[in-house]
């Protein structure tokens, strides 16, 4: 699942829309990249493991900052995935349309297609998702792989001059692209509980997703650049025409089951995540309690997945009615995931033990976070946005008096049942608003089985 989450759509489409923004030099970007997500997995691991629950990044800010934070937090990643869901499947039928023909048909049709299986394989259950997303991770990576070694004899070292066409400064906007490419490593979270034993599997799944996506970004981008040269920046499917070259010209069919398998495994992570999210939300208060069902380890989320993915269709209506390109979608979603790593790391720093292997991850990544707001500019005015509704739906809610205050004393909570069974517990909690609320709400919990 981590492998597909990260390892999506960007290695078939972002590398020429990244060499066209600096040119060669769009391999340092790369690698700042790859070097940024080390601290940030270790950090997003460190508290799915000490904490896994459906909620991810929503739960570690509510145990940080409040109600309100997680509430945000969990707007800014629920409903950044509709539009990075419609910009990745237009990824994936661009190289359909590539083999095929039909031009911006063929790209839709097979975006809504993609869509629908995505929605039908999480609507049967996490357990079946998660199958399909490791046989998509084993093919993926040796078709990247046999695709690289086949090209390099192709390669040419004139192809990296002039390395910097556009300026140095072109970095920098290659890199905010390219952000689209690393979003992943929060993602599992959510799915965090579900794992056998978190503390134990959840590292040694990121370690190895690190290690399996930096090595195959690095080797797609380089070959590419060398492989394809200036064409690289104009190429519509980069990695068809890498394959092509290795392969011969019949390679485009090959190229677009990549596509597909790429672009399957990412929207198969990412609805899987907001799936559960939104039902953590609706737990607590944060969305409409209709989408709470499904929070709970083992159950699949189908009216949070409904609604995720009905908003995910409308997305693409959109771009299909008004012919935007998938290039705003993507940088429009890189700015929401930033705006959440940037609350999931100041999380980190609050919640994980001081001076542990965790906490310095966090800290580092607190520095990789500063400089990717910086690259993402404008675009962050979309999770303000998200933001201010967020905000706003809560006074509502408040005011309506629709239910308790999210987060705390919602629908169907952990806290609702503590007050009312273990009422010393329940004080406890009220009094401790850090860890050691978690602590004693967890103990209240294994209570319930002595009722």
């Amino acid at each position: 699942m981590y492998v597909g989450a990260v390892l999506g759509t960007g290695v078939i489409a972002l590398p020429a829309l990244a060499a066209r923004a600096a040119g060669p030099a769009s391999l340092l970007a790369w690698a700042l990249l790859v070097v940024m997500s080390v601290p940030l997995a270790a950090t997003f691991a460190a508290l799915g493991a000490r904490h896994p629950d459906a909620g991810g990044v929503s739960t570690y800010a509510r145990l940080a900052f409040g109600p309100r934070a997680a509430t945000v937090v969990g707007w800014c990643f629920y409903f950044a995935v509709p539009p990075g869901s419609a910009a990745a499947a237009l990824f994936g039928g661009s190289y359909v349309a590539e083999a095929a023909g039909g031009g911006r048909a063929t790209v839709l049709v097979t975006a809504a297609l993609l869509m629908t299986v995505v929605t039908a394989a999480n609507a049967v259950g996490l357990q079946a998702s998660g199958r399909l997303q490791f046989a998509l991770a084993g093919l993926l990576v040796t078709l990247l792989l046999v695709s690289v070694a086949l090209s390099l004899p192709h390669a040419r070292a004139g192809n990296l001059t002039p390395f910097a066409p556009h300026g140095w400064t072109a970095i920098g906007p290659a890199a905010s692209l390219l952000v689209w490419s690393f979003a992943g490593w929060e993602a599992i979270t959510h799915l965090a509980a579900e794992f056998r034993r978190p503390a134990r599997d959840l590292p040694r799944a990121t370690g190895a997703a690190v290690a399996v996506v930096g090595v195959l970004y690095l080797l797609v981008a380089f070959a590419i650049i060398t492989v394809l040269g200036p064409r690289a920046a104009d190429s519509a499917a980069p990695l068809g025409d890498l394959m092509a070259r290795g392969l011969g010209g019949g390679a485009r069919w090959l190229a677009a089951g990549a596509a597909l398998l790429l672009t399957l495994g990412a929207m198969n992570a990412y609805y899987a995540g907001a799936a559960k999210l939104g039902s953590a939300l609706g737990r607590d208060g944060g969305l409409p309690a209709f989408l709470g069902r499904g929070s709970v380890a083992g159950e699949v989320p189908r009216r949070s997945l409904a609604a995720n993915s009905a908003l995910s269709f409308l997305a693409l209506a959109v771009v299909s009615v008004t012919g935007l390109g998938p290039r705003p979608l993507v940088l429009l979603t890189t700015g929401s995931f930033v705006a959440v790593y940037a609350i999931g790391v100041a999380a980190a720093l609050r919640l994980l033990p001081r001076r542990s292997a965790g906490w310095y991850a966090a800290a580092a990544a607190l520095a990789a976070v500063a400089a990717l707001l910086l690259m993402s500019g404008r675009y962050l005015l979309w999770p303000l946005v998200v933001t201010g509704a967020a905000l706003l739906y809560l006074r509502r809610h408040r005011r309506s008096g629709a239910g308790p205050e999210p987060g705390t004393h919602g629908p169907g909570s952990g806290f609702t049942r503590v007050k009312h069974r273990f009422p010393m517990i329940a004080g406890r909690v009220r009094r401790d608003e850090g860890g050691g609320a978690a602590r004693a709400a967890g103990q209240a919990e294994e209570m319930r089985g002595y009722g």
